[in-house]
């Protein structure tokens, strides 16, 4: 995970751990896509805490079309929230 400080809305550039679902209005965590591996809660909130910090509006997937364009950090902290209810 990249932040990326820019003119035009500073923005997260996703690696493999953090992916933008197709609906683009959320991410969710794996630690491995491949083999179906989810991330634990613990590691989850650190990728939350590790990102409070920073202003992003963006969140620009690893894949083509797979962005969350605009109130990104929002959608991030739903997201967070969300995923930690699935897995409770």
């Amino acid at each position: 995970v990249l932040h990326w400080k820019r003119d035009g809305g500073d923005a997260i550039l996703a690696g493999d751990i953090l992916q933008v679902t197709p609906t683009r209005r959320h991410v969710s965590f794996m630690y491995s896509y491949p083999n179906y591996i989810p991330l634990n809660a613990a590691k989850v909130l650190r990728i939350a805490s590790a990102l409070e910090p920073f202003a992003f509006d963006h969140i620009y997937g690893a894949w083509w079309n797979q962005n969350v364009i605009g109130d990104a950090k929002a959608a991030f902290a739903r997201s967070v929230a969300r995923y930690l209810a699935a897995i409770a």
